[in-house]
């Protein structure tokens, strides 16, 4: 069947009457908000994050390899 036929086919309906529902709207609306909610959220943790989290080390050869050379400790 082609597009045409299909469009034929709707236009030919007994019922004509299509209305919009108080539930689709309820839906879309709830979806609207939670969204606005998340968006918040989302804001507030993107402000947490801190945006230079790493302090200049020292530079290389000066004190680099100190906790790599102490051995690591075994519970007894």
């Amino acid at each position: 069947m082609t597009l045409g036929a299909f469009a034929a086919a709707a236009s030919s309906s007994a019922s004509d009457d299509v209305q919009t529902g108080v539930i689709a709207f309820l839906i879309v609306a709830a979806m609207g908000v939670a969204l606005v909610f998340l968006l918040r959220s989302m804001n507030k943790q993107f402000r947490k994050i801190d945006a230079n989290p790493l302090e200049p080390g020292p530079p290389d050869g000066d004190g680099a390899g100190e906790e790599a050379s102490t051995p690591a400790q075994t519970p007894e």
